[in-house]
């Protein structure tokens, strides 16, 4: 792995970065918290090993930085310290460390800690690897943009503002908005199942074709649910079968396929029901034109206790600012073309 060590006693870093390079790492040094902090935005390591004590910017501090970076890869941050104490462990968990290994280091210790830290950030790539999935189904329709990337967007900025409302903070944390974003992008991997001529059609469906396209709610559940038959211990493909099966039900119960009535939707598949619907409204296609926030706003209304659930129709209603932004900055490529032209 690569891996950033920060410490302002040269000795101490050199005992690191030795060992680190005795097994096989590849190491950066730095002799302060805004050294590593550069070198994390300018390379690609997957782990931080910092001193807790350390001058310009101490560890925790350091730990705060890299959190609210805003870089595109998560880095497993572990603090080196001689603290003790459950007020320097809250203190550490608070600025976002992953974990803590005792100073002086033992070789051996070091060794199982980055084993954890080298499973956790696997987690990304598998979360890469969902998205190639969702995308590889989603390039059957050529008329989809960047849809997958707005709607997981949508759903992290609902999910988020849900975890400090209290109906939903026992459910909804850091993990749910993490698997959220990392499997809503399946929500239509049935598609796969749909014949060209019905997926493809640029004119209306009529009534039996529609009938056919509504069944990629169960093949994208049932093919879900078999690979979570053989993997039970997977909780992003549980949540990935829930969408990809329930995100076309109504709060009312007049959706489909299983016609569920309110609180019996998966929370997952009612977060991900309205981001796909204002994604849907916002984007233009060969047979319809885009429509404003403001227009897409009113349809999210009207559809409150009816197509949505009123409590994440309040969620939209307080991040609508950053889905309007979010719909403009990640607005598709022919998208822009038209308002150019007009």
């Amino acid at each position: 792995m690569n891996i950033v060590i920060a410490d302002d006693d040269p000795i101490a870093l050199e005992l690191l970065r030795e060992s680190l390079q005795a097994d096989g790492h590849t190491v950066e040094s730095a002799e302060n918290g805004r050294q590593a902090l550069a070198m994390l935005h300018h390379g690609n390591a997957r782990v931080l090993i910092s001193d807790w004590e350390m001058p310009e910017m101490s560890g925790p501090e350091l730990c705060r930085q890299v959190r609210a970076s805003g870089l595109s890869r998560y880095v497993f941050i572990i603090l080196l310290t001689a603290r003790t104490g459950r007020d320097s462990l809250v203190e550490g968990l608070r600025a976002g460390a992953d974990d803590f290994l005792s100073k002086p280091f033992d070789p051996m210790e070091l060794s199982v800690r980055l084993g954890v830290a080298e499973r956790i950030t696997s987690l990304e790539t598998r979360d890469l690897m969902i998205f190639g999935m969702a995308k590889l189904a989603e390039s059957r329709d050529r008329d989809t943009g960047s849809h997958l990337e707005r709607v997981r967007k949508y759903c992290e900025i609902l999910a988020s503002h849900l975890t400090n409302v209290p109906k939903f903070s026992s459910v909804v944390d850091h993990e749910f908005c993490r698997l959220i974003y990392a499997t809503s992008p399946l929500h239509d991997i049935g598609k796969v199942g749909i014949p060209d001529a019905i997926l493809l059609k640029s004119d209306r469906l009529m009534p039996a074709e529609f009938e056919v396209m509504k069944s990629h709610t169960l093949i994208g559940a049932e093919t879900l649910g078999a690979a979570l038959k053989e993997f039970p211990e997977a909780k992003f493909l549980s949540m990935a079968r829930d969408i990809a099966l329930c995100h076309h039900e109504k709060w009312d119960g007049s959706g489909y396929p299983r016609g569920l009535l309110g609180p019996d939707i998966p929370l997952s598949a009612r977060i991900v029901a309205l981001a796909d619907v204002y994604d849907a409204l916002r984007s233009s296609r060969v047979y319809k034109t885009s429509q404003t926030h403001a227009q897409a706003r009113e349809t999210i209304l009207a559809g409150s206790g009816r197509h949505f659930d009123p409590d994440i129709v309040g969620a939209f209603l307080a991040t609508e600012e950053r889905f309007d932004q979010v719909a403009k900055q990640m607005a598709d490529v022919v998208e822009e073309r038209d308002r150019a032209a007009a």
